[in-house]
């Protein structure tokens, strides 16, 4: 066996990851926007890769939610589905209620200190109205609480069920960025606390937030919604 066998399918994981990243970031920002129809010819012809990392990326973002995949049809950026988003919030309210009451009892002072180090990058990123970087940081921000509080597998459990709750939210940082702050500021007073109950009541209020904000987003946004039941 020679040692391009074996590099040769790490460089091909390498590719599609970079593909399935880069297209993750321009549904998520709405640089590609719900509705849009996308070729897998098209973005490898883009990106100057080959198709086959393309169909992986494809496939992943399709699982997501992300993409509508019809074969010899056409594959389309999915619209927003307000059923999704809410089905996105139960299920990461459930999970980070739970995760974060764990986080009152593990979290010791190492881990205060990670966690105040996105915070104090969020602040940057508020100041700066950053709102992309600020999505990234958010999301940093509750993956920590889980990764240290080994509960890694929760925040994958959320990462695949967020995918239309994740465009909503990138859309309301135009104008809930300083909120959005502020209430990761009183999630993580509360597991400094070790107040069990008052962490519960925080990530509840601050995911709640986001029924109040859909009706907000389509009417500024009427094309990018599913049209439901």
């Amino acid at each position: 066996m020679t040692i391009e066998t074996v590099l040769s399918p790490l460089n091909r994981v390498s590719v599609a990851d970079s593909v399935f990243e880069e297209l993750h970031r321009q549904i998520l920002t709405l640089e590609l926007k719900p509705g849009v129809k996308i070729s897998e010819a098209e973005v490898a012809k883009a990106l100057g890769v080959s198709r086959q990392p393309v169909r992986d990326a494809f496939y992943r973002l399709f699982k997501l939610g992300f993409l509508n995949m019809k074969p010899q049809v056409a594959t389309t950026i999915s619209l927003i589905s307000e059923e999704a988003v809410e089905q996105a919030r139960f299920i990461r309210c459930a999970l980070e209620t739970k995760t974060n009451r764990v986080a009152c009892d593990k979290m010791q002072t190492e881990d205060y200190e990670v966690l105040k180090v996105i915070l104090d990058q969020q602040r940057i990123a508020v100041k700066a109205n950053d709102t992309a970087l600020f999505h990234t940081l958010d999301d940093r921000f509750h993956r920590t609480i889980c990764e240290r509080c080994n509960l890694a597998f929760a925040w994958d459990l959320i990462k695949d069920n967020k995918a239309h709750m994740d465009r909503v939210r990138f859309l309301s940082l135009a104008f809930t960025l300083e909120e959005a702050f502020a209430a990761h500021l009183r999630i993580y007073e509360a597991i400094k606390l070790r107040d069990k109950e008052l962490v519960s009541t925080q990530i509840q209020d601050h995911l709640r937030q986001i029924l109040s904000i859909i009706p907000r987003i389509r009417e500024q946004h009427p094309d990018f919604f599913l049209v439901e039941d």
